[in-house]
């Protein structure tokens, strides 16, 4: 009796096994989630139809539904390349980018997947692209003209990847390095142009002084030559008068010692 209910309680759960496995194969629904879309196929064959969120009613077994993301995604590349000098240039590119959800059937039919989609399309348009820009600029005018550089690889790149039904939302230049054999030239440079200048300096502030003291002794003997043309007899007796202290000075001679008066005074400051 034991043996039979056991046997069949054993042949009901395979039976539900059974019948949930069927429910699960003809199940004629399929979820989109947000941020997704849906390519939808036929025996295999990918149609023309794409599958917004929410959900789908399909035919079990003969339609099968692919979801990729159509949300940003992010990804880093390291490139390396030359510029017009042959100077090697290195730079690290973060590019936001993600599939435009109106050609999702057509990027999966041709591509595939996320990972076939950076592995095959994404990560070599960057690096090409690069090589291609940083060709055209010398290394110290991938420095002085980032901005123009920036933006001729923005450009390069929207085009080059809207043909492979991907959009660009962002570039970013996060680094770019030269070989340490260039940063040392440019160091040299630097160096050059400071020293070059500091000398221009020092001859300008020479050539200053030397103008300075030449106007001053300029000055000084048109000074003179005024104070020489101005002093009269007038002016002189003027001046003796003022700073003489009223005592005549004494003359010494064979003679008897004398005073000398001030009318001789004034002519002898004449004279």
């Amino acid at each position: 009796m034991k043996t039979n209910k056991a046997l069949n309680l054993n042949s009901a759960g395979k039976l539900t096994a059974l019948l949930c496995l069927i429910t699960i194969l003809l199940t004629p629904f399929v979820i989109v989630n947000a941020g997704e879309r849906g390519v939808l196929m036929q025996f295999g064959k990918v149609q023309d139809q794409i599958l917004g969120e929410g959900i789908h009613v399909i035919i079990p077994i003969v339609n099968t539904v692919e979801k990729l993301s159509i949300r940003v995604q992010n990804q880093e590349i390291s490139a390396e390349a030359s510029s017009k000098d042959l100077q090697d240039v290195f730079t690290d590119v973060a590019l936001n980018w993600h599939i435009i959800p109106e050609e999702a059937n057509t990027i999966f039919q041709q591509i595939g997947e996320k990972k076939s989609v950076i592995t095959r399309i994404i990560n070599p348009a960057v690096e090409e692209v690069i090589k291609a820009v940083i060709a055209k600029y010398t290394a110290e005018e991938v420095i002085t003209r980032r901005v123009e550089v920036k933006a001729e690889v923005d450009n390069a790149l929207i085009t080059r990847l809207h043909s492979y039904h991907i959009a660009v939302d962002d570039i970013s230049l996060v680094r770019v390095e030269f070989s340490e054999r260039f940063g040392e030239a440019v160091e040299a440079k630097q160096i050059a142009e400071q020293e070059a200048k500091r000398a221009e300096f020092i001859a300008l502030k020479a050539t200053k002084e030397a103008e300075a003291k030449v106007n001053l002794a300029r000055g000084e003997a048109e000074a003179h030559r005024l104070l020489r043309d101005g002093l009269t007899s007038e002016i002189l007796q003027r001046q003796t008068i003022e700073k003489w202290n009223g005592k005549l000075p004494l003359i010494v001679g064979k003679d008897v010692p004398k005073f000398m008066n001030l009318t001789e005074l004034l002519e002898l400051n004449e004279n």
